[in-house]
């Protein structure tokens, strides 16, 4: 009975001390998760950007700005020029985002858009070519701008 009571608690001790120590360390989500985000959040953005949803746009914007940000600061294997070259097109669609201006916004889509693609051509990821969304799949959203009360 000692024996199994001994062996209880040497278990419960390693099951804890795994915990703990996993609870210290941080999660990372593997980059091929964070970049279909940021694909989600691009096909996201596009279509807000045509529906002229600006609100929707600008958060959509962040949204796959941060994850590239994620992608540069978890994974240092990623050259960091070719995610900086999305910055042009980034404050493109920004500016055009704040003209509410949908011939630049799909100007700088098109070229946030052939940025990506450049830069899976550069790590030998070619094969991963993102276009512009044919169509939309979110039948749960509208991307229409709210109608004012």
């Amino acid at each position: 009975m000692r024996r199994l009571v001994s062996i209880g608690v040497l278990l419960s001790t390693i099951v804890w001390a795994t915990l703990a120590v996993a609870q210290t360390q941080a999660y990372v989500p593997a980059l091929a998760d964070i970049m279909s985000w940021a694909q989600f959040r691009h096909m996201k953005l596009w279509f807000a950007g045509k529906a002229k949803n600006w609100d929707l746009a600008r958060y959509e914007l962040q949204q796959v700005t941060q994850s590239l940000d994620d992608a540069a600061s978890f994974y240092h294997g990623i050259p960091v020029d070719y995610v900086g070259a999305t910055t042009a097109p980034i404050v493109a669609i920004g500016d055009a985002i704040k003209a509410k201006d949908v011939a630049k916004f799909t100007q700088g889509f098109n070229d946030l858009t052939a940025t990506c693609n450049a830069c899976h051509q550069a790590i030998g990821r070619g094969f991963i070519v993102i276009q512009v969304p044919a169509a939309q799949p979110f039948s749960n959203q509208s991307f229409a701008p709210p109608k004012a009360p």
